[in-house]
């Protein structure tokens, strides 16, 4: 359903700019499935015209021709800050495949670009090509990516480059900033039809509702605050919540100066242009309730159509104090999950927050420590539990611990399916930053070996795949404190 308001400067048609020579650099075969692509025996599109469509030099392949790419207008909040009218800068709309818009980043200048030259680079497109997929494997909503295409040709970052386009592809890429575009003109009519549009496509269960506006938001705020409970579960740090990267399908949008934790850190910073740390990990939830109201500031036209206007207000201000409800039920569910609890205890959350404050304490991996929890038996003695050894206060993890074997006792689960259990919902392989370090260098030389080896082991992220084994360990000291810039 490609998203096409046309009309004033909303959007734009928008030609991708071509790239010379272009080169497969990484495909994704479980994201072609979704558009039902035709996959040869290299893992690759049967029809070699895909690779000029994805580069952004043509926009035919075989039976399919794209002839309304676009790329549009939105605007937004910028840490914190209204940065007024922003939009695709270097994101272009090719249109609709199998109800899903295939979206091309990195293809060159559109109406939006203002300074910007509307290319990506090749360490960026693996990034965000990587942490994709990776992510929907996890189970966590996510737009997804199909390809990256590299050329030779020279952009300049912090330093000079070489030019990629990744394709990306969502059910929509409509995001916060629309609706507070809209609303920044006092344009209620096309409001509406955006507001209209997302009922009829993603959220017709709103028009059995009496307030089908309310009813939108309502769910638009509840599938954001599901959502970032999900990243705090898998140590995910977007790093850029700003109101333009918040997809109104709660899906994880607009990759950048992302990062998994690797030392547990609460207050754990991922974007170094972040210089207050205000999208640091332990304030992602407080930031998308943030969010989340200033879609409720710009939907409150859409609500005084049928109310008056405080009692608009009021209607708005009852369902975003639902945001943290729903939000810490989530959380508490799925952390309950990876401590291999199933029922619901009132001093559950004190032993949750017990072990974070002591993992924080001790710097410990999250991902790394929650996995091998699968291992401790409950009947273990506090002696032979060797997780205990990577924590510094051994007086109050050995507390933690006799309380959480206690606890376990109340389960009455044999060992072997809650350990199934837990290693079902704490995965032993994510995308670290040194990891995708790596295959960026390679690939930087053209080796683009590392990239497939990751997208393969990131696809089952909850499975042993002890071969290999070193990709689940914590990187050296020297690149645990790896800095991601929002140019990424």
């Amino acid at each position: 359903m490609p998203f096409i308001l046309h009309g004033g400067d909303v959007c734009q048609p928008t030609i991708p700019t071509p790239i010379p020579n272009p080169h497969w650099v990484a495909f994704s075969e479980r994201a072609a499935q979704l558009l039902g692509l035709s996959i040869n025996n290299s893992g690759l599109p049967s029809d070699p015209q895909w690779l000029d469509v994805l580069a952004g030099n043509s926009l035919k392949a075989n039976d399919i021709e794209f002839i309304d790419p676009i790329s549009t207008a939105y605007s937004g909040h910028q840490f914190g800050v209204w940065a007024g009218q922003l939009g695709d800068g270097r994101a272009i709309l090719l249109g609709d495949m199998q109800g899903l818009e295939l979206q091309l980043k990195g293809a060159g200048k559109t109406h939006y670009s203002r300074m910007g030259d509307g290319r990506a680079v090749l360490r960026s497109s693996i990034r965000e090509f990587l942490c994709s997929e990776a992510m929907d494997a996890l189970g966590i909503p996510t737009s997804r990516a199909l390809s990256i295409v590299g050329s030779k040709q020279a952009v300049r970052r912090e330093t000079v480059e070489t030019a990629a386009v990744c394709a990306r592809i969502a059910p929509s890429f409509i995001r916060v900033g629309h609706f507070e575009h809209y609303a920044s003109l006092q344009d209620t009519v096309r409001l509406k039809e955006l507001a209209d549009l997302l009922i009829d496509h993603f959220y017709p269960e709103c028009l059995e509702s009496s307030d089908p506006y309310l009813q939108l938001f309502i769910c638009i705020a509840s599938k954001n605050a599901t959502l970032v409970a999900q990243w705090q579960s898998v140590g995910f740090c977007h790093g850029v919540l700003n109101t333009d990267n918040i997809s109104v399908l709660g899906l994880t949008i607009d990759y950048g100066p992302f990062g998994f934790l690797d030392q547990f850190e609460i207050d754990h910073v991922c974007n170094h242009s972040d210089h207050s740390g205000r999208y640091a990990y332990h304030r992602q939830p407080q930031v998308m309730h943030w969010n989340m109201a200033c879609l409720a500031s710009a939907m409150l036209p859409l609500i005084e159509l049928t109310h008056p206007a405080e009692e608009s207000q009021e209607l708005l201000r009852a369902a975003l104090e639902d945001f943290p409800k729903i939000y810490a039920q989530k959380w508490q569910h799925l952390f309950r999950r990876k401590l291999g609890l199933t029922q619901e205890l009132p001093d559950d959350i004190a032993l949750i927050e017990r072990l974070l404050q002591a993992m924080n304490q001790s710097k410990v991996d999250f991902t790394n420590f929650f996995r091998s929890l699968a291992q401790v038996n409950q009947r273990s003695d506090l002696i032979d539990i060797k997780q205990r050894d990577h924590f510094i206060d051994r007086e109050q993890i050995d507390q933690w611990f006799s309380e959480y074997l206690a606890r376990l006792e109340i389960e009455n689960i044999a060992d072997p399916v809650r350990s199934q259990a837990m290693n079902d919902i704490n995965p032993k392989f994510i995308l670290r930053n040194h990891l995708a370090q790596t295959a960026i260098e390679k690939a930087q030389q053209d080796d683009f070996t590392e990239i497939a080896t990751l997208l393969k082991i990131l696809s089952y992220p909850y499975d042993e795949q002890s071969e290999h084994e070193s990709y689940a360990n914590a990187p050296p000291l020297d690149l645990q404190k790896m800095a991601v810039s929002c140019s990424s």
